[in-house]
């Protein structure tokens, strides 16, 4: 919600064409003309064809380890057995930065608990009741006491404010916050936080629909200090509505059922996603967040990590929340995050290699993640051009070992549809999920992967020329009825 997103008017096919277009032609055509003069004078492209099945390879085998470590610990969205994280660590019998200790057993009964509603009006305001109403009406109260805080930001005063004041007024733990002159979900949060009196503050998007437990689960992990954060599982609700939003449902079993929570299993970190994520208030307060930033999110994640704070992923805790309906709101919406993870690669890479908090495998599993996914878009695109290349000149690939090629190229086009395998194997119950969408989304991932991988570019591209305009995702009131 920065400069330009108060309704201001943005043409989508032309301007990102424009920018498809450049941006492809320096990672696909240029390279084609340089791999074409090399031919031509009589070198070979050997070293490439090595290297891009070895950067394949990677990748794959941090997706084949998310995906086993994921399926063998959870089962259907419920913890099969009391999780022991760090599974590198323990298995290369490195020094930890902290103690093994049990996990899962809060000690004592859950404190105050506070809730901010993040929100952004009028984009926001055909969801944001019904959102509210949901919350109030199917949260467990810890005896402590429970307060919920609408953190909102808007033009202007609109009609939708009454109805909101009429509902705090049924309601005493609703508390509403317009902050005045906010330009950003940033902003909103950093003011509730000036405000809040609960111990444990958990954070939500207008269309977070949270399980009612969902502070008596978060507390199971804050409540030994090992963990400053937990962060919860984000699951589709608008499943049915288009092919694309059935694609999402699945991509986000994949990210938040699978790959995130292996990120604490494999070597015992977590990162905060934005929202269904429950701190320690203190925590919280230290660290705020940056309106600087496009994912103040994963900024303020690294920086509680680098502070010596830890943040754990628990699949059990489960919010349903409504994906893009439509190319546009999606290419925003992922524009933005692989912008937003470039700035957080540039701002923290050396630091998080510097750091003393982090272990080295943490080091590595980050450097892995936040380096090698930057780069990885523009490798992943440089086959085109060697195979136009070699197509122009008229030569043959390079004479490598078959068992390489096919042994790369197997592993690589399993990797996809093993996480799926797992996400499926590890699905929550809250939504009722179809087989048929896992199968197609397997046939439907080299080509998403192309998609993202052009939408990364075109990321890097405006981060580049300096472009950091935040385009709010739209909010469909057709997508708004519960997925049947």
């Amino acid at each position: 919600m920065r400069k330009g997103l108060l309704h201001k008017p943005v043409v989508f096919f032309g301007p990102i064409l424009d920018k498809i277009l450049l941006t492809h032609f320096v990672v696909i055509g240029l390279p084609t003309a340089l791999y074409y003069y090399i031919l031509e004078n009589g070198w070979d492209l050997s070293f490439l064809h090595v290297l891009i099945p070895i950067l394949y390879l990677v990748t794959s085998i941090v997706v084949v380890g998310e995906a086993l470590s994921t399926a063998i610990t959870y089962r259907r969205g419920h913890i099969a057995k009391v999780p022991k994280f760090g599974i590198v660590q323990r298995f290369m019998r490195s020094p930890r930065t902290q103690p093994l200790y049990p996990l899962l057993g809060a000690t004592v009964d859950v404190p105050k608990c506070s809730l901010i509603v993040a929100a952004y009006l009028p984009n926001e305001q055909q969801i944001i009741l019904e959102t509210l109403e949901y919350i109030l009406k199917t949260i467990e109260r810890p005896e402590a006491g429970l307060e919920v805080i609408l953190a909102y930001n808007r033009p202007e005063r609109l009609p939708i404010e009454d109805r909101l004041e009429q509902l705090a007024e049924q309601h005493p733990e609703l508390q509403l916050l317009c902050v005045e002159g906010s330009r950003s979900k940033a902003q909103n949060i950093n003011a509730a936080l000036e405000i809040v009196t609960g111990e444990v503050t958990g954070i939500l998007d207008a269309d977070h629909h949270p399980n009612p437990d969902c502070f008596t689960r978060a507390w199971r992990w804050l409540s030994n200090y090992r963990y400053s954060a937990v962060q919860g599982r984000n699951v589709i609700r608008n499943r049915g509505f288009n092919f694309m939003t059935r694609m999402i449902a699945v991509e986000f079993e994949c990210i938040y059922g699978v790959s995130h929570p292996a990120k604490s299993l494999l070597v015992d970190t977590g990162v905060f996603c934005g929202a269904n994520g429950y701190w320690r208030t203190s925590v919280l307060k230290h660290i705020g967040f940056s309106s600087r930033m496009l994912t103040e999110d994963i900024d303020a994640s690294f920086r509680t990590l680098l502070s010596g704070h830890n943040i754990v992923h628990d699949p059990t805790i489960v919010v349903t929340e409504l994906a893009p309906v439509d190319v546009r709101a999606f290419w925003f919406q992922r524009k933005r995050w692989a912008q937003g993870w470039l700035e957080v690669t540039l701002k923290y890479q050396a630091v998080i290699v510097r750091s003393l908090r982090l272990d080295s495998w943490q080091k590595a599993y980050w450097t892995l993640l936040l380096v090698y996914s930057a780069g990885f878009h523009f490798i992943a695109l440089q086959a085109f051009p060697m195979a136009f290349s070699l197509t122009l000149t008229g030569s043959q690939a390079p004479d490598i070992a078959p068992e390489y090629i096919w042994a790369m190229t197997l592993l690589t086009l399993a990797s996809g549809p093993l996480q799926t395998l797992a996400a499926w194997l590890v699905r929550t119950d809250v939504i009722k999920h179809s087989a048929k969408d896992f199968w197609i989304y397997c046939l439907f991932i080299p080509f998403y992967c192309v998609f993202k991988s052009v939408i990364a570019i075109t990321a890097i591209y405006d981060h580049i020329v300096g472009n950091t305009e935040w385009i709010v995702t739209r909010r469909s009131t057709d997508a708004l009825p519960e997925a049947k």
